[in-house]
């Protein structure tokens, strides 16, 4: 059997899901009812509809002119990181998309390392091309000096170009709409552009796993790619796990992709990617191999977490009304799945059963917490951290290079701001009214700051961020002083109350809502907590008063979500985080007792 095996890489929403489904569509290839009337038929996960971007890598099959062309979609943010190295594993060769009024991106650049790091063969897909404003000429050279900048001076940079409209299925060899009928030029690229699989089916059978995923019916299957001989179904294959541990299974299935679809086949050689059930302990990154003479293939090297957080159980007087999945038990089993299935992620347990949670970013690790209280899960998380490392008997803090869209009206406030926090101008320009900025900063200096730069550029910024590097750490950082409005007593929050305490500063809630002591319900205006009482009631009498039936006015609470809430919290703060809601609380609800743990030293 003929076989390419393609990723689609790019920037995020740069159109690598759309451009899959025209290939899909065009090629006629067989979906269900269900799944062929939806928009977008990659972006299947709920998280990818409402953010518009890819999270989970996803595998798909397309049979053109008699050969099997292995598709594969891959998240574009490098949060994903860890998704995005897998997959390449998988490919020959590459389809990068660019879009033909941005031109390459932050995270193209980072895809696009990956990709050339693997030595893979790239095609350009210039998409976009009907928008008004695209500058096609000026993308292909950034492009050009892309290329330079991450491959040398020995990277082709006589690249295959396409130029595509994905959203209306177009795509042609010249960048001129009115000549373009169909998609099918990609497919003509890819047969002509990307080496079929150079590995053997005479030799020892090697398959290495990319992603897990589960079946009500056959549990637990592994998906990779093999690399050298035959796998049958039903046959006996060496498992060797990360440790280089082996043991012997029978497969209890054999699946390939046709379409969207997993079909079961009988056998499958090597250069195709298959999904195998029977080996319930098997996990990504591990090998399988014959059994006579088995032989592990390289680890996946996965970029190191550098953002951390601690997850616990919900200890709050609200615990357990709103979350099926409670317990530690229950929480332990669900991070240790995780693990399984993500390898950026790293899962450390404490003695007295709390979990220190590791990962790419703030965006990788609110994202999977809200996978979490979207399954029914109810626990606590504290304030984010970066992961310091000793080098040389000095602390290291991650940076971030931070590339940045502002309009000119607006781009001093985001230096100002930027500077502040320890950021490092390294490139500013201005075109056609829009400053691009870029800045090397700490980690640590962009947590909070997302908010403060929409409310800064009203909306229209536009920021992306990628890992940079270690450095020592300047150890001149210093958080700025945040007050927070504290709830004094369990009970319903009253507009009478709320109106009250209003001027003290911001509020996160409205009337008619269940609080309990402890719980913060807004930000102070001063440096410090304050505990307010916004349960109370106007009092009654018999009495009129010359105000009676003035309307006092509420101003409209600032809602916060779990990434504001996330921006929010102090060291001493927690966000409670269940399916239905998503609270702010301290620590240390009691505030007597708060105040006695200071006395003692115990608290700062």
């Amino acid at each position: 059997m003929n076989i390419r095996n393609v990723a689609i890489i790019a920037h995020v929403d740069h159109g690598k899901t759309t451009l899959v489904d025209a290939l899909l569509r065009q090629s006629l290839t067989k979906m269900r009812k269900e799944v062929s009337d939806k928009d977008l038929i990659m972006d299947s996960n709920e998280l990818e509809k409402e953010r518009g971007i890819t999270i989970f890598s996803k595998n798909a099959s397309v049979n053109w002119k008699g050969t099997k062309i292995n598709i594969i979609d891959t998240p574009g943010h490098a949060d994903f990181g860890g998704e995005v190295e897998r997959v390449l594993k998988m490919a020959d060769g590459c389809l990068l998309l660019i879009d033909a009024k941005e031109g390459p991106m932050p995270q193209t650049r980072f895809v696009l390392r990956r990709a050339l790091a693997m030595k893979h063969k790239i095609i350009v897909v210039v998409n976009k091309i009907d928008k008004p404003d695209a500058r096609i000429p000026y993308v292909l050279d950034k492009t050009i000096d892309l290329f330079l900048e991450l491959g040398g001076e020995h990277v082709d940079i006589d690249f295959p170009v396409v130029y595509a409209s994905a959203k209306n299925g177009l795509a042609g060899l010249e960048p001129d709409l009115s000549k373009m009928t169909d998609i099918l030029p990609i497919f003509e690229a890819v047969m002509k552009e990307i080496p079929e699989p150079k590995d053997d089916p005479t030799k020892p059978l090697q398959m290495l796993v990319t992603t897990i995923s589960g079946d009500d019916f056959k549990g637990r299957i592994a998906t990779g790619r093999i690399f050298n001989g035959v796998i049958k179904s039903g046959g006996e294959v060496m498992h060797i796990n990360r440790e280089g541990v082996m043991k012997k299974h029978r497969l209890v299935s054999l699946m390939t992709f046709e379409g969207l679809e997993r079909i079961d086949v009988k056998e499958a050689q090597a250069g195709d990617i298959v999904g195998i059930s029977g080996i319930p302990e098997i996990t990504i990154g591990e090998t399988i191999a014959d059994i006579n003479s088995p032989v592990a293939l390289p680890l996946l090297d996965i970029e190191e977490p550098t953002v951390k957080m601690t997850f616990s159980i919900n200890d709050s007087p609200f615990a357990g009304k709103e979350g099926q999945f409670t317990t530690s038990r229950q929480i332990r089993e669900r991070l240790n799945r995780e693990l399984e299935s993500d390898m950026a992620l790293r899962v450390d347990e404490t003695p007295d059963a709390k979990w220190i949670i590791s990962g790419r970013g703030e965006l990788h690790l609110a994202i999977f917490i809200e996978r979490l209280r979207r399954e029914g899960y109810e626990f606590l998380v504290s304030r984010p951290q970066v992961i310091v490392k000793e080098v040389n008997g000095k602390d290291h803090v991650p940076f971030e290079r931070v590339f940045l869209e502002v309009p000119e009206a607006y781009y001093g406030a985001v230096i100002q701001k930027l500077g502040s926090r320890h950021g490092d101008m390294k490139d500013m320009r201005t075109e056609n009214g829009t400053a691009f900025l870029e800045f090397s900063i700490p980690t640590r200096g962009l947590f909070g700051y997302r908010n403060e730069f929409l409310t800064d550029t009203r909306g229209l910024g536009i920021m992306n961020t990628m890992f940079d590097e270690y450095k020592i750490d300047p150890q001149t950082w210093k958080d700025t002083p945040r007050g927070s409005l504290v709830v004094h007593e369990t009970g319903i929050s009253r507009l009478y109350g709320l109106i009250n305490v209003q001027d003290r500063g911001i509020l996160f809630i409205g009337p008619g809502i269940e609080v309990y002591k402890g719980q913060v319900v807004g930000q102070n205006a001063r440096e410090q907590d304050i505990r307010i009482n916004i349960c109370k009631e106007k009092e009654l009498s018999n009495m009129r008063s010359k105000n009676d039936g003035a309307t006092e006015h509420f101003d409209t609470p600032k809602e916060m979500n779990l990434e504001d809430s996330l921006e929010y919290i102090s060291d001493d703060e927690l966000v409670e985080v269940t399916p239905k809601s998503v609270r702010i609380r301290k620590m240390i609800l009691d505030e007597s007792e708060e105040k006695r743990l200071k006395s003692l030293g115990l608290k700062k």
